[in-house]
């Protein structure tokens, strides 16, 4: 079912790119347009049907009913302010930062369809080379609207997300930034730090336990600097509760405290287990 009349997705990565091939497979849009700083990246988005027509200007959004912006969060604040002279005041506009907080109190002052959204699908892999159209088939995606949120915009951003095969729940901005500084953030805070304390002679004896533990490691470091720079205060909040429990089990084996450390082990063991 057709929602949209031109849809424009300002990033065509991983996350940009697989959403216009999901709403090009799910006939969700007449027209599909991209924006990239790279002309390569346009032409692959062009080359495998993502997009009918792309451009590093953003000129060419105007005319859309959706705009989505699918850039690394400061860029996304950035941008902002350029993109609301290019469409109409009844244009929907989402973004799918890991963050939200401050992302929605600017975007929600400027455009008056604004609607946070964070699709929790991707990989540590990025670029349009990596896209695909059932990267949200089955995942959720968590809308943060506001009390100031067009209920219009609300419902369409819903059916997008629906469209595409994902679940959605909402949150309020504050809310997402703290659930995800936790099961998000904070793995990726995790899993570099690991790699950092890995020494380097060792890593030819890694195997599928260490690849497991620190695949996400492999992400855009400078997208995720901008991540935790972004939701601070949350993450360092969950960083302390993660060293408190570092700690619980580096006592626990340094008092040879069996007991203690097979109850930490076997709580840890549980709350994986809930998590399918």
């Amino acid at each position: 079912m057709t929602i949209f009349k031109k849809v424009a997705i300002v990033g065509t990565g991983l996350i940009g790119g697989s959403l216009a091939l999901a709403i090009r497979k799910n006939k969700l849009a007449e027209k599909i347009v991209g924006v990239s700083r790279r002309q390569s990246s346009i032409a692959r988005a062009r080359r495998i049907g993502a997009i009918d027509d792309g451009s590093r200007s953003l000129n060419i959004i105007k005319g859309a009913d959706l705009v989505v912006l699918a850039t690394p969060v400061d860029t996304i604040i950035k941008l902002a302010s350029r993109i609301s002279g290019l469409i109409d005041k009844k244009c929907v506009v989402i973004d799918v930062g890991s963050t939200k907080e401050k992302i929605s109190a600017r975007l929600s002052a400027i455009f008056p369809g604004y609607v946070g959204t964070h699709p929790l699908a991707g990989s540590e892999k990025r670029s349009i080379a990596h896209a695909h159209s059932g990267l949200f088939r089955g995942s959720l995606c968590i809308l943060t609207p506001t009390d100031s949120t067009d209920k219009k915009a609300l419902a369409k951003a819903v059916n997008l997300w629906l469209g595409v095969g994902a679940k959605t729940i909402d949150l309020l901005p504050r809310d997402h930034d703290k659930a995800l500084s936790f099961v998000s953030h904070l793995p990726h805070i995790a899993a570099f730090s690991l790699m950092q304390s890995v020494p380097g002679e060792f890593l030819k004896f890694g195997a599928s336990g260490l690849r497991d533990t620190t695949r996400i490691a492999a992400s855009d470091s400078g997208i995720w600097a901008d991540i935790f720079l972004s939701n601070a205060a949350n993450i360092l909040r969950a960083s302390e509760s993660f060293k408190k429990n570092i700690s619980d089990i580096t006592k626990a084996i340094a008092a040879r405290d069996k007991a203690k450390l097979t109850r930490i082990l076997n709580s840890a063991k549980i709350k994986r287990e809930k998590l399918g």
